[in-house]
């Protein structure tokens, strides 16, 4: 018996709608999340140090870059972190008419 692969059973699920409109939804924290891990190992650091730098808990950095998170994070955290890592934020925003493209 042959499984899906991860790409097969992805582009089945978003041929739904309904999944398809929750995954582009949720599509914004997951890149968030996802770039701030790579920053923080581009700056060479464990979530352990960084939360030292940012004097908090592991768990609170280990919540933060969680995709399942069940909260979004707060600017001033995203900017705290970030400064913490040797960057600033930047915010975009894009025509919904691009995104549809």
């Amino acid at each position: 018996m042959n499984r899906p692969t991860f790409t097969e059973f992805k582009r089945k699920a978003l041929a739904n709608s309904e999944v398809k409109r929750e995954y582009e939804a949720l599509s914004p924290l997951y890149k968030l999340r996802k770039e701030l891990i790579a920053l923080r190992i581009q700056a060479g650091l464990t979530q352990e140090e960084l939360a030292e730098r940012l004097h908090t808990k592991k768990s609170n950095i280990s919540r933060l870059e969680n995709v399942n998170a069940s909260s979004s994070p707060r600017l001033s955290t995203i900017e705290k972190y970030a400064d913490a890592v040797g960057y600033k934020v930047e915010i975009n925003f894009v025509p919904v008419s691009e995104i549809n493209k």
